[in-house]
């Protein structure tokens, strides 16, 4: 004889879709809180700079974990490239994803197209002694961080790749890591006789910033010129220096210039030639390279964080 199903079963089936949808449902607010909770806080800072006179804005990326704890962090000061902004950074690589894997805060500010260099032209282009004087203040007194030289690092891509490495040998007792990715790092060279790479973009900035040729603004900010003559007690007193460049990359000539300097002068350095170009596949590639190095570096000193 033929049985007819329970009643109930349709009943049964319908409450265990609806249990399954709802776990579903847990399960996926669960990884989106995780991944949430795994993510980099991103401030922007409106800073007011005596020596520029005018509001020069950063991006501080504060590691995961920030908010709720009371520990001191290191950090790494990232510099745009010439045309670009302080949020460079942030929106035109993954920056963020990549940081969320280290205890660093970083600090991404607004160099405008300044070499970042104290200008020859304007008295209130003093864009270096901005960095070096005013925002790592602030820095240091607006977030959690280890305020010693150990714990502090700067790097930079193209434009910004030349001021990172300028930094770290003219302010050796600020920087403890100084790296360069595409590094432009001869602007102060540049002119009308001794052109070089895309010349005819660089020209109205490097003209601006550096002034005429033989000018004292050119001598005193002529990065391979600094690195020849560093002297023995200033060599043993240098941050860790790391510059890379694209092998298709147009500035790679004053890339290895720099890198047989600093070898002929026996100054600790890493060098890199590495596939790519002068674009932001090949930065956002290299800045977790960079983190890396820094986190590494710092690791291995191990700086009070209190």
């Amino acid at each position: 004889m033929r049985r007819n199903p329970p009643t109930h079963l349709p009943f049964l089936v319908w409450l265990a879709r609806d249990v399954l949808l709802i776990l579903i449902l847990l399960s996926l607010a669960s990884v989106a809180w995780a991944d949430e909770r795994h993510r980099v806080n991103v401030e922007t800072i409106q800073f007011k700079s005596e020596l520029v006179g005018q509001v020069l804005p950063y991006d501080a990326l504060l590691p995961v974990g920030y908010a709720e704890s009371n520990k001191r962090y290191p950090v790494l000061y990232l510099l745009h490239g010439l045309f670009g902004r302080y949020d460079d950074w942030v929106t035109r690589t993954s920056l963020a994803e990549y940081a969320a894997d280290y205890d660093l805060i970083i600090i991404t500010p607004e160099g405008h197209d300044s070499w970042y260099t104290d200008g020859s032209g304007a008295p209130s282009a003093k864009y270096e002694s901005y960095l070096v004087r005013e925002l790592v203040s602030d820095v240091d007194t607006r977030f959690r961080t280890i305020k010693d030289r150990r714990a502090r690092g700067i790097a930079g891509l193209s434009m910004g790749g030349y001021g990172a490495l300028k930094y770290g040998l003219k302010y050796p007792d600020q920087f403890a890591f100084a790296a360069s990715l595409s590094g432009a790092l001869d602007p102060s060279v540049r002119s009308e006789d001794h052109p070089g790479f895309i010349w005819d973009t660089l020209r109205p900035s490097i003209n601006a910033v550096f002034g005429p040729v033989g000018s004292q603004t050119r001598k005193a900010n002529d990065l391979h010129q600094i690195a020849r003559s560093l002297g023995a007690s200033q060599i043993s007193s240098l941050p860790y220096l790391y510059l890379d460049c694209g092998l298709e990359d147009g500035f790679l000539t004053t890339n290895r210039e720099l890198a047989d300097i600093l070898l002929t002068k026996k100054i600790p350095h890493q060098y890199r030639q590495l596939p790519g170009g002068h674009n932001w596949a090949y930065w956002d590639q290299q800045v977790k390279e960079v983190l890396r190095l820094y986190s590494d570096l710092v690791a291995s000193r191990k700086p009070s964080s209190r």
